[in-house]
């Protein structure tokens, strides 16, 4: 009983940094934010402290706002269902390769890490802007200007371009850990190369489709650099939403409430798609 009441208290011991830091760092601001979303605005943009349920009937009357979230949710489907179908052959070739050659190709995706988000953002504006090396391509065999800039299809493009790794290296770990044994007893079997893949790759690699899918729908639906840089005023989407509450317009408490409905609407979402592929992956093996 002594030793297991001291390695309980050693473990605690030993989490208790990361414990402070995640309550100092996250639960603290979420608290203060939800505070803040039942409190008002005063004359001077500061928080007005009377508790009252405004902003949250205010938000729910806001068409601008489900309009923006309707348009965020499709562009984070868009990019995220695009990523995933570029990604999973990738992540498969990298796989099947040699260990070395495994090691060049993980390095070769973690590249675009080594520059700042920033940079590459603007260096897509140089290349999809009306005079862009796009366009002045496309003009040398009079088919330009296209007008990409300020468009949804530039930031989808550009985020799907940022959100790539994020997708690759959960399957590739995915796809690493798979024993290929499995796909020759299926084509022994009688399978196909569609049943194959269906029945017995997919299933195993699930975990690795829904991290990717978790890791690229999260910071694209709250994204607001992307579409600030690249879809100017006609690409309005959450994140630009939150940036302009808690700038320009000063109202931190509609800001606030705009964060935890959001969040929230986040949560459900990711909670359902975990429900729905774990109901999948137990269809595929019952045992």
């Amino acid at each position: 009983m002594y030793n297991a009441r001291t390695e309980q208290r050693r473990a605690w011991l030993q989490a208790s940094p990361a414990l402070i830091w995640l309550g100092f760092f996250f639960l603290a601001p979420l608290v203060l934010i939800l505070i803040y979303s039942f409190q008002g605005r005063a004359d001077d943009g500061t928080v007005l402290w009377n508790w009252s349920l405004a902003n949250y009937q205010k938000l729910f009357a806001d068409g601008a706002f489900w309009r923006t979230l309707w348009l965020s949710t499709w562009i984070a489907l868009v990019v995220t269902a695009i990523t995933l179908v570029v990604s999973y052959p990738l992540a498969f070739f990298m796989a099947t390769r040699s260990p070395k050659i495994r090691g060049v190709l993980v390095l070769a995706v973690m590249i675009p890490f080594w520059t700042n988000f920033l940079v590459r953002i603007y260096a897509w504006k140089v290349l999809l802007g009306n005079n862009g090396v796009l366009n002045r391509f496309l003009g040398q065999f009079d088919l330009g200007p296209l007008q990409i800039i300020n468009s949804p299809s530039a930031v989808i493009m550009a985020l799907i371009y940022g959100e790539l790794p994020y997708m690759i290296l959960p399957l590739y770990a995915a796809l690493e850990r798979f024993d290929w044994v499995q796909l020759e007893a299926a084509r022994d079997l009688g399978a196909g190369r569609f049943q194959t893949f269906w029945r017995v790759l997919l299933p195993q690699t699930l975990p690795g489709i829904t991290a990717g899918s978790i890791l690229v729908f999260v910071p694209t639906v709250g994204t607001f650099a992307v579409s600030d840089i690249l879809g100017g005023t006609s690409v309005n989407m959450v994140g630009n939403t939150l940036s302009l509450q808690f700038g320009s317009a000063s109202n931190w408490a509609y800001g606030s409430a705009i964060s935890m409905i959001f969040m929230l609407l986040l949560l459900g979402a990711i909670l359902l798609y975990f429900k729905a592929t774990r109901e999948v992956d137990d269809g595929e093996n019952p045992g």
